[in-house]
């Protein structure tokens, strides 16, 4: 679908990436998909009803009950990637939403091999809430940007991995 309910869903993404801090290299369209297959946000859906699944990135070589970032981009937003992309997904977008505390990598079975086509990915709880909370505030932009005191704030981890607002950007979980 390519239609203005998938363009809104992915700029609504591409908002929650920057209010989170994450560089410019992930302020982009591949990002956004991503964000929204990690939480099976559909055109027509909410983001108060979203989901976590356990997505590898192309749909080569995984199992067939997980899903796939890419395909998920082609079937739902009409975005297609080509094959070779799988490498830009990891290399570009994934590994920052790890090193981020966006993602997890491979929650169901963390001592798989690094090479292993069967590497998956899921959102992490942390974030999970937080994207849950996506426009509820009357309509304007849901996450408040400045303090009454006009200091810029943001959504962030705490070191207990648990969300809260910090005036410096994401703070990774420990």
């Amino acid at each position: 679908m390519t239609g203005t309910d998938g363009s809104q869903k992915i700029a609504e993404a591409l908002a929650i990436i920057r209010a989170l801090g994450l560089p410019r290299g992930q302020q982009n369209e591949r990002s956004a998909l991503t964000l929204l297959a990690l939480v099976d946000l559909r055109p027509g859906g909410s983001w108060a009803d979203l989901r976590r699944p356990l997505l590898v990135i192309s749909p080569r070589g995984s199992k067939p009950e997980i899903g796939s970032i890419m395909g998920f981009g082609a079937e739902h937003y009409g975005r297609e990637y080509a094959p070779n992309s799988r490498e830009t997904f990891r290399r570009y977008t994934m590994h920052q939403f790890v090193a981020a505390g966006i993602a997890l990598y491979n929650p169901d079975r963390p001592g798989r091999p690094v090479n292993s086509p069967q590497t998956c990915y899921q959102i992490s709880p942390a974030v999970f809430a937080l994207a849950q909370t996506w426009g509820r505030r009357l309509g304007i932009h849901p996450w408040p940007t400045t303090g009454g005191n006009g200091k810029r704030w943001r959504p962030a981890m705490r070191g207990n991995g648990r969300c809260g607002w910090f005036r410096r950007g994401w703070r990774k979980a420990q």
